[in-house]
């Protein structure tokens, strides 16, 4: 069987995936978009080497900032990685918050390889939003969620096929159980806004004028939350409170679209974490799982 641990950003999916893996005889797999590149660290909440209690842990730091990786390159190595762990009497557990690529590994999804893939750098969202409706005036993305918006246009310049057109499956090819993190908004929006400020503590700063500096803006940088903000303070565009906030307000739009398509796209079995006694929730979730 495999466990798939999912929720918003800051609910505590990491922590309970090294729980049941200690438990559970299990090997993490990363199931987060952005934390298959070297380098991004701190603004992706990464989970460090002294954190991962000897768990093995797969899919994470695989690329270079400067290279390209789509989900069609994660269904594959995905598959490989959950057949590797069952083979060896193993559970595999698919950790994260992408769900595309959750779906895309368990589910009976097909993707075609993206040959070319075109940042679009140069263009705004509100732009890209409007090249997306001259194509498709039916498609349902949020005109201001940048990432899905290019995923749309390049399926289109690759297949010349719409992507609201593209079938969809519920087909699980996999015996997975969906395990959700949750609590209520307020407390999760408190969490995220700490959060933000311990990673300032911890040298996002340091972190991102590095990556700021090295002039790289590849999807890979300029997808997650907390870079952009920090290179539009350190252009001198705005102060760095602005900066700060801008993330701690994006961070908080991401959670809530996360729940949305969690609850629209997967029968997800949801828990409310207890953060005062995390060992509660851990509890709670292996009596679900009979273990």
């Amino acid at each position: 069987m495999i466990i798939v641990i999912v929720g918003p950003t800051g609910v505590g999916k990491t922590k309970l995936s090294i729980e049941l893996a200690k438990r559970l005889n299990g090997e993490v797999i990363n199931a987060d978009s952005t934390q298959v590149y070297k380098g991004l660290d701190i603004a992706l909440a990464k989970i460090k080497e002294s954190e991962k209690e000897n768990i093995p842990h797969h899919l994470f730091d695989i690329k270079d900032i400067t290279e390209n990786y789509t989900v069609f390159d994660y269904q594959s190595d995905c598959r490989k990685k959950l057949d590797e762990i069952l083979s060896k009497g193993k559970t595999p557990i698919l950790v994260g918050g992408t769900g595309l690529y959750i779906k895309a590994a368990l589910y009976d999804y097909k993707f075609e390889e993206e040959k070319n893939f075109n940042e679009y750098n140069e263009y705004t969202t509100i732009e890209l939003y409007d090249m997306l409706i001259s194509i498709d005036k039916n498609t349902n993305i949020d005109k201001n969620n940048r990432k899905r918006i290019v995923r749309a246009l390049n399926y289109y310049n690759n297949s010349n096929k719409l992507l609201s057109d593209k079938e969809k499956t519920s087909k699980l090819l996999y015996d997975a159980v969906f395990i959700g993190l949750t609590t209520k908004r307020e407390i999760l929006y408190d969490r995220i806004n700490k959060r933000v400020d311990e990673m300032i503590k911890e040298g996002l700063l340091d972190e991102a004028k590095t990556l700021y500096g090295s002039s790289v803006r590849t999807k890979a940088v300029m997808t997650p939350i907390g870079y952009k903000e920090l290179f539009e303070y350190f252009s001198g565009n705005i102060t760095l409170d602005d900066a700060i906030n801008l993330i701690k307000q994006r961070s908080r739009r991401y959670a809530k679209r996360q729940y949305t398509w969690f609850n629209n796209q997967m029968n997800v079995n949801w828990f409310n974490v207890d953060f005062d006694n995390f060992e509660n929730t851990k509890e709670e979730v292996l009596k679900f799982l009979n273990k």
